[in-house]
C-alpha cells in the first residue's frame, strides 16, 4: 500500500459536554496540526499516489470552513460533542467528499483510503480512517 500525506493547521473555539472532559467543558480554542493521508495499493500512471498541490488544496479548503471558529455556534454541530476524535471524522468526511467529486483529479479515482490525524500536541493526537 503506498500513502501521501499533506499537512496543515487549522485554530478552532469550542466547549466539550460532560465530566469526562473537565476544565475543557468552558469555552477553550485548540489549535491543531492536521495530517491527511491519501491511500492506494497501486500508483496512478503518473506513478504518484495523488497529486500532493490538490491534496494540500483540498485540505485547506476543508479547514477554511472550520478555521477562527467558535464550533459551538456551528449548526454543523448542534449537540455534538467536537472532540479530536469527532472532528478527525468530519474533516476526513469533508475531504472524501471532495475526493469523490473530482476536487484531486481523476486519478484519484484509483484511492482506497484517507486518513485524518489531528494533533493536539507534540504528545497526544487522534486519528479517523477510512475507505473511499
Amino acid at each position: 500500500m503506498f500513502s501521501v500525506t499533506v499537512r496543515d493547521h487549522v485554530m478552532i473555539a469550542h466547549s466539550l459536554r460532560g465530566e469526562a472532559f473537565g476544565p475543557a467543558q468552558r469555552l477553550h480554542g485548540a489549535t491543531y496540526v492536521v495530517d491527511a493521508t491519501f491511500r492506494r495499493a497501486e500508483l496512478d500512471p503518473d506513478g504518484i499516489v495523488v497529486d500532493i498541490g490538490r491534496a494540500g488544496g483540498a485540505l485547506r479548503a476543508v479547514l477554511a470552513d472550520l478555521n477562527y471558529r467558535n464550533l459551538d455556534d456551528e449548526p454543523d454541530f448542534a449537540g455534538v460533542t467536537t472532540s479530536t476524535e469527532v472532528l478527525a471524522r468530519t474533516i476526513a468526511d469533508r475531504l472524501a467528499d471532495r475526493v469523490h467529486a473530482g476536487a484531486l483529479g481523476t486519478a484519484a479515482n484509483g484511492l482506497h483510503g484517507l486518513a485524518v490525524t489531528l494533533h493536539e500536541s507534540h504528545v497526544a493526537w487522534a486519528t479517523y480512517e477510512r475507505a473511499l
